[in-house]
């Protein structure tokens, strides 16, 4: 009798939020965009349980995209669709030349790669950096996105072979110091524990993060990409 309640209580759940989402998709009911799983993403907002709805809703709609990316302060180029080369096809792509901080040099990105990155710089990188360091990260520091290349040791493509992840391998702050993965990962100074903020914001805005303690491949970088697993190592 109890169990029988229960899933009554539930079905009743998704009944009524599903009679809610209806009513929001048709206009019936109006509630502020960041609670709408429809409207456009909008970076300045706080991430939500829709942002990865909405995240996902952009991969192939281009419009959407180019919403949330006017909200994203950030400097770039839309690209072709186009295969660089033979197995590499790059799609609702953008050339990346500025994101809030500057950059050791442009990089390309599909939509979902570039938002998830103005996420993680407005709302992981820089309250993490001004936490530790009372002073904002200038610089970002990476070695490229695109490689036309499997995963090592799969015969797996890697996200890189879309432009579609990006390697970060260090961070220059407002007084000149560089915050290097390589260099500063290991210790208990406030360049490690930045560093290790660093990496769990990273998963909270990107699908997958590997970072030193992944395996020796990634000692000296972050690896961030926007592919269909979910992993934070």
């Amino acid at each position: 009798m109890l169990t029988r309640i229960v899933v009554r209580g539930q079905l009743l759940t998704l009944l009524f939020g599903a009679v809610v989402l209806l009513a929001i998709w048709r206009g019936w009911l109006e509630v502020a965009p960041r609670f709408n799983p429809w409207a456009p993403l909008d970076v300045r907002e706080a991430p939500n349980l829709l942002t990865d709805f909405k995240l996902w809703r952009l991969r192939d709609d281009r419009n959407l995209c180019d919403q949330a990316l006017a909200t994203s302060g950030m400097q770039f180029t839309r690209l072709a669709d186009s295969t660089p080369q033979p197995g590499c096809p790059i799609e609702n792509a953008l050339r990346i030349q500025s994101a809030g901080v500057s950059l050791s040099s442009s990089f390309m990105a599909t939509c979902p790669l570039a938002v998830s990155f103005a996420l993680f710089e407005r709302h992981g990188l820089q309250p993490a950096a001004l936490a530790v360091f009372g002073q904002p990260v200038v610089r970002l520091e990476h070695v490229g996105s695109f490689a036309c290349r499997n995963i090592a040791g799969s015969q797996r493509p890697s996200q890189h072979a879309y432009a579609n992840a990006l390697d970060i391998v260090g961070l220059r702050l407002r007084d000149g110091r560089l915050i290097s993965v390589l260099h500063d990962w290991s210790g208990d100074n406030d360049e490690a524990r930045f560093l290790r903020q660093v990496q769990a914001a990273a998963c909270e805005h990107f699908n997958l993060t590997l970072g030193p303690d992944y395996n020796a491949a990634h000692r000296d970088h972050f690896h961030v990409d926007m592919g269909l697993w979910r992993m934070c190592r």
